[in-house]
Parts: C-alpha cells; sequence; structure tokens
C-alpha cells in the first residue's frame, strides 16, 4: 500500500456577532478579535493506491491556511510510502524542520493531522479500531466530565449544572479567572456552583494561563479551590513556566494539570522530571498526532502521573482521536466530552454537522465506543466545501 496524495483544508465559520472572549485568557480584550472571530479547523486527507484515505485534524486557533499550506508542503515527503510506517514518516517530517528551529507551533500542528490520517489509513486497511493498533482496550468504558461552565450569572449556571445532571454526568469543568485583580468574586461563584452541583460532582477548574503574571495569586487562587473541594486546577500559570508549576505542586493539595499548550514529548519530559505535574492534558490534534501523543501519555505513565486528553472547541475529528487514545492508555483518568460553544448563540457546525461521534453508549458519566474500523470517523464533504478557505 503506498500513499497517493495528501489533501487539506482550512475551514472557518465567522462568528455572525462579535464576541467577547469567553474565557479568561491573558490580554483577553486585545486578541478576542483575532481568537475567538471564527470556529476553525484544519483537516488533513491522505489516500492511498488501494481505495483507502484517512482523515486527521490540526488544532487551528488562527491561520489554518498555513497549516493547510504546511501539509500540502510535506506531501512530496509522502508519496509513495506506506502509510502504516507511522514512526518512519513522522520522523522523516520531524527532521524536515528540527535543525530549523519548528519543533513547536503551526509545524507540530501540521504534523498531527496528518500523522492522524495515517493511522485512520492503518486501522482500516487492517479492519480493526485504532485502539487495538495501539495496544487493545485498557478502559472499555471512558469516564468524561462536561466542559465548560463559564462564569455567567448563578440562573443560567444553575440550569447548566442541572442539564448536565440530567445528561448522566458527574463531574464538570469550571472556566475561572476572567479578572485575577478580582479573583476573590469569582470565589464565590465557584462556592455556589459547589453547593448547587453537590458533594456527589466532581469539580474541576481551568484559567487558561491568566495567572501567567502572577504566582502567588495563583497559589492564593489554588488554596482557595483545594479549600472547596475541587478536582484539580488547570493551566494557572503561562504554558513554559516550568519553575511556577513545580512550586504551585510543592505548595498546594489540589492536583495540578496542564499540557493543551505543549507539544512534544521533550516539552512534556521537562515537566515530568521536575515532578511539577499531576495529570497532563495534550491534545493529539496539536501535539504531533497520535504517534507522539502515545508516547507522551507512556512517558507520563512512567513518572506516575495521570492522562486527562484535551479536546476543547476542536471538531468531532479530535475529540474521536482522544477517545482511542483514552482507550489505550493505561494511566487514562478522564475524558473531556465537550458540552459548549464559544458563542453562546451560535453553533459550532465543524463540531455539529461536519462528523459524529462514534459513542455507542452514554451513561453514567461513561462512554463506550462503537465498533468501528479506523478512527470510525465519517466526514460531511458539504459541510467542507461550505466553510473551506479558498
Amino acid at each position: 500500500m503506498k500513499i497517493t496524495d495528501v489533501r487539506a483544508y482550512a475551514l472557518e465559520v465567522p462568528m455572525t456577532e462579535k464576541i467577547s472572549a469567553p474565557i479568561g485568557f491573558p490580554r483577553a480584550a486585545d486578541v478576542e478579535e483575532g481568537v475567538f472571530a471564527a470556529y476553525r479547523s484544519t483537516l488533513v486527507f491522505v489516500d492511498t493506491d488501494e481505495g483507502i484515505s484517512g482523515v486527521g485534524e490540526c488544532m487551528t486557533r488562527l491561520s489554518g491556511t498555513a497549516l493547510r499550506d504546511i501539509c500540502l508542503t510535506l506531501k512530496p515527503l509522502l508519496i509513495g510510502r506506506d502509510p502504516r510506517d507511522v514512526e518512519l514518516i513522522w520522523d522523516i517530517m520531524w527532521c524536515t524542520m528540527l535543525n530549523r528551529g519548528h519543533v513547536m507551533g503551526f509545524y507540530q500542528e501540521a504534523m498531527a493531522g496528518i500523522d492522524c490520517a495515517l493511522w485512520d489509513i492503518w486501522g482500516k486497511h487492517a479492519e480493526v479500531p485504532v485502539w487495538r493498533l495501539l495496544g487493545g482496550a485498557t478502559n472499555p468504558k471512558l469516564w468524561c466530565y462536561a466542559s465548560s461552565l463559564r462564569l455567567r450569572s448563578m440562573d443560567i449556571l444553575r440550569d447548566e449544572i442541572d442539564q448536565h445532571k440530567a445528561n448522566g454526568f458527574n463531574a464538570m469543568k469550571i472556566k475561572i479567572g476572567k479578572d485575577p485583580m478580582d479573583w476573590r468574586s469569582e470565589m464565590k461563584t465557584v462556592e455556589a456552583i459547589r453547593k448547587h452541583a453537590g458533594d456527589d460532582i466532581m469539580l474541576m477548574a481551568d484559567v487558561n494561563c491568566n495567572y501567567g503574571h502572577d504566582l502567588k495569586t495563583a497559589l492564593e487562587v489554588g488554596r482557595a479551590l483545594q479549600d472547596q473541594g475541587l478536582y484539580w486546577y488547570e493551566e494557572p500559570l503561562y504554558p513554559d513556566d516550568i519553575d511556577g508549576y513545580a512550586h504551585l505542586r510543592d505548595h498546594l493539595d489540589i492536583r495540578i494539570a496542564a499540557g493543551e499548550a505543549d507539544f512534544n514529548k521533550n516539552s512534556f519530559a521537562r515537566f515530568l522530571r521536575r515532578d511539577a505535574l499531576d495529570i497532563i492534558q495534550p491534545d493529539a490534534a496539536r501535539t504531533a498526532g497520535i504517534t507522539e501523543t502515545r508516547k507522551i501519555a507512556d512517558m507520563a505513565n512512567a513518572f506516575r502521573v495521570q492522562y486527562a486528553p484535551h479536546t476543547g472547541s476542536s471538531s468531532n475529528i479530535i475529540m474521536t482521536i482522544s477517545m482511542h487514545l483514552a482507550m489505550y492508555a493505561t494511566n487514562f483518568l478522564i475524558y473531556e466530552y465537550m458540552q459548549s460553544n464559544w458563542n453562546k448563540g451560535q453553533e459550532n457546525p465543524l463540531r455539529d454537522e461536519l462528523c459524529r461521534l462514534p459513542i455507542k453508549e452514554f451513561k453514567d458519566s461513561y462512554l463506550t465506543i462503537e465498533d468501528v474500523t479506523g478512527l470510525g470517523i465519517d466526514i460531511n464533504m458539504e459541510v467542507v466545501e461550505k466553510y473551506a478557505l479558498p
């Protein structure tokens, strides 16, 4: 079996109305027009001479056309190769830009889309799911949490909590950190969320790096969260602040989680060697695909660090890919099951209409995957054609 073509599409759905940053975010008011102006995704299809095609997704927060063009530039390196040689092809792509400094960022995200498509091909050819190729069903049922509660009025939050509970969730994540100078008011809202949700609901907090300017604020908030019994404290600091994360883990009892903004095993290794994290959250659409993410999860397992994959506001493609990795990983903790969009008044067709999730059953906060081959993704090409950028 040989690769015959690589196709890539940058998809973008503009917001019909301008929205403010829906999460705590460094300099949110200054960047929201770029980051939150549209729902975005970049799809990669790899075709073979046996008529089997695979699909993958690149994490896309800005400039999907850049990711698309990187994938197409890599095409000559892939043509004629056996797509099942995932390690070799990954290393060829990695070595292409290694000594040019592109070991993080757009290049890694482009690699992710290609790599995931190769695994999809391999699974389809072998007529088995990707999780079987990875090592089997270590976790045949995946524990899930609802992502995410945003700090709105308590009337809205009570309704959302009740809906998540009615849908069967026993774990939920709260987005905090929108105003680092007024974190005490946010903690009052967190306390109200805790009271309404009840002690039988596991709650986690996600800051999206917005206390990165002030380690002492991050420490104070962490103490307040642990006093309210929250399970983890996610991304309080900037992504590269290993010393800061190690300090928080040394001085707090609440679990420290991070990793969605990181890119490869070498970077994760620096955090693990410092004992800076309790939970890693790599996103396979950013960390150069399934090949690299499996290594990150395995490496974390050696350090007794748990794996909770990030899915975020991407399409159902990466959400499905993360299910396969979660099925495999022996240190898997819980799966981020997205239940909200950036824009509360506008659905995300790149998640809801592009493809469906291959979920056989969701019950009591656990999901099981359908019996699929490859990733089990069937793309709606009408959505691709409608939202593809020129």
